[in-house]
């Protein structure tokens, strides 16, 4: 994998990561939410769905994910969870608020 295609799988992950929050959310809160164009997100969410992803458009409302359809579960080894509750347990502790977010979505 190219250097340049960590940060757009890293969106992608987390766009699907979002759609599946049984809410609907715009091209225009994805984009701010992750420092892109809204063209970008169009190009994302069009990838997504030629991957197989089933991603509902809601005309002037939004996308979400077909209900019922989630991604397989992430496996991670015991140094792995362990790494995250640490990296939790610290951002916590510090009062991160930048990170706090996001590693507790993670």
């Amino acid at each position: 994998m190219e250097e340049n295609d960590k940060p757009r799988l890293s969106r992608l992950t987390a766009i699907i990561t979002q759609l599946q929050s049984k809410r609907l959310i715009t091209a225009k809160q994805l984009a701010e939410r992750h420092n892109v164009s809204i063209r970008t997100i169009y190009r994302d969410i069009r990838t997504l769905e030629r991957s197989g992803i089933p991603i509902v458009t809601e005309e002037g409302k939004g996308y979400s994910i077909m209900e019922g359809y989630h991604l397989p579960p992430i496996l991670f080894t015991e140094d792995e969870a362990n790494a995250l509750i640490t990296v939790e347990q610290l951002v916590i502790k510090n009062r991160d608020e930048s990170l706090s977010e996001n590693v507790s979505s993670a």
